[in-house]
């Protein structure tokens, strides 16, 4: 995965805004941000509270039974809601007694994470959970064929499901993304305005997003992890939130009064902080210190790992301190205390609400957090803070990218079924 990156994707050679020919119609913005109109609010009751009856929706939405009414008709007419007549109370009389409950079981939505070394293919059901996940190499070499190889496995992937309808393509990846048109710029990969949304809408069929990855997993946090619920455009804004991630690259993503916060000018990036480690090595920035290349250089140097194994990786390390190895235990504290004084200047900086890290430097070693927190502390200059870990552990990545493919469901679900509905027809 590549770090956030300050670089806005050039607006030449592509497509103007997207929409020219029919890939451009498939590319849709992410939306990763609570839905504040009425049909979302209406599916997301029933997201997260069904069976649920229309009076007690109408009561935590603030809505009117009138509106409640009109929105269940429609996510019933457009499939997204289905009735549990087997549920209503005794003796109620007519259809508004009936509850209501998402209908997930038609349809799925297809997450595509692209890291630096391997790609995760995900597909999940409309309340976000994980159906199935397949991780393939990322291709390497020029974007044009790996762009396809990519696709090709996405459509592969799909026809494997024959019972369940896709209705929409979620992709999460480092570098500068643009996602009104689904084109990337990233370094690590050697892409240069890299058509990431046309080539997989070409293929597929389907409404594409594709987001930055740490803004997407920040999304995910939001939607899914909390599993929150807006009650209505009449009730207190949400806070802001900060997320922090961590594992080869860097990055942080702000949630600002419930909508992930996506700069015109592209995403900042934390990669360049001020972090000093003589164990750890590194250039005196924050990325090179605590990625797990760093670690891994670290490691062989102490002889933690020998010179010529190659195909070591981080868990190598946490094996070898959980055996009970002091250099190793050393090693993975000394990146705790860098990650947790980064958390700090951060925090104090942004002041947010909520606090949130994730990426597998925190979640793969869990005993390393306890030494996060107690150097977040030491370092902060205002009061004390818990810091909240991730609620999806090591499999972060592949719900960032499931969230992209359903924000713009859970945002506008009656827009997005005719949209999905729409690309289906011209496909």
């Amino acid at each position: 995965m590549s770090a956030k990156s300050t670089t806005k994707p050039r607006s030449t050679a592509r497509p103007a805004g997207g929409q020219s020919g029919r890939r451009g119609r498939h590319i849709v913005a992410p939306s990763l941000r609570i839905g504040d109109g009425a049909a979302a609010s209406v599916f997301a009751a029933a997201r997260l509270r069904g069976p649920i009856a229309r009076d007690v929706i109408a009561q935590v939405t603030s809505l009117s039974i009138a509106t409640v009414n009109r929105q269940v008709t429609a996510l019933l007419d457009a499939g997204l809601l289905r009735e549990r007549a087997d549920l209503a109370v005794s003796g109620a009389i007519g259809r508004p007694r009936v509850p209501v409950e998402v209908n997930h079981e038609p349809f799925l939505t297809l997450g595509v994470h692209i890291g630096a070394r391997t790609t995760s293919i995900v597909a999940a059901d409309l309340f976000g959970r994980t159906l199935d996940v397949v991780e393939t190499p990322t291709p390497r070499g020029p974007q044009g064929p790996a762009l396809a190889s990519l696709a090709g496995s996405a459509q592969r992937y799909l026809s494997r499901w024959h019972r369940r309808r896709a209705l929409w393509v979620g992709v999460a990846l480092g570098g500068a993304v643009d996602g009104g048109t689904g084109y990337v710029d990233h370094n690590r990969l050697g892409w240069t305005q890299a058509p990431v949304g046309p080539v997989l809408a070409e293929t597929l069929g389907l409404p594409v997003s594709v987001a930055a990855h740490v803004d997407a997993m920040a999304g995910a946090e939001l939607l899914l992890g909390m599993r929150r619920f807006a009650l209505s455009s009449n009730s207190n804004s949400p806070g802001s939130s900060l997320y922090v991630y961590a594992r080869e690259t860097v990055g942080y993503a702000l949630v600002i009064g419930g909508r992930v916060h996506s700069p015109v000018s592209g995403p900042g990036t934390i990669a360049n902080l001020p972090a000093a480690s003589e164990l750890l090595g590194g250039s005196g920035r924050l990325e090179s210190t605590v990625s797990d290349e760093a670690v891994l250089a670290a490691a062989r140097r102490l002889n933690i790992i020998p010179n010529d194994s190659s195909g070591a990786t981080v868990t190598t390390v946490l094996r070898a301190a959980r055996a009970g190895d002091v250099r190793a235990r050393d090693l993975l504290a000394e990146r705790a205390r860098v990650l947790g004084e980064a958390v700090a200047l951060l925090r104090d900086l942004l002041n947010p609400d909520d606090l949130v890290v994730g990426g597998q430097a925190f979640t793969e070693y869990p005993e390393g957090m306890e030494l996060v927190q107690a150097a977040f502390e030491r370092r902060c200059e205002l009061p004390a803070r818990d810091i909240r870990i991730t609620a999806f552990g090591n499999r972060v990545q592949e719900a960032g990218a499931g969230i992209v493919s359903l924000g713009g469901l859970y945002a506008d679900p009656l827009s997005a079924m005719r949209r999905a509905t729409r690309s289906e027809a011209t496909a």
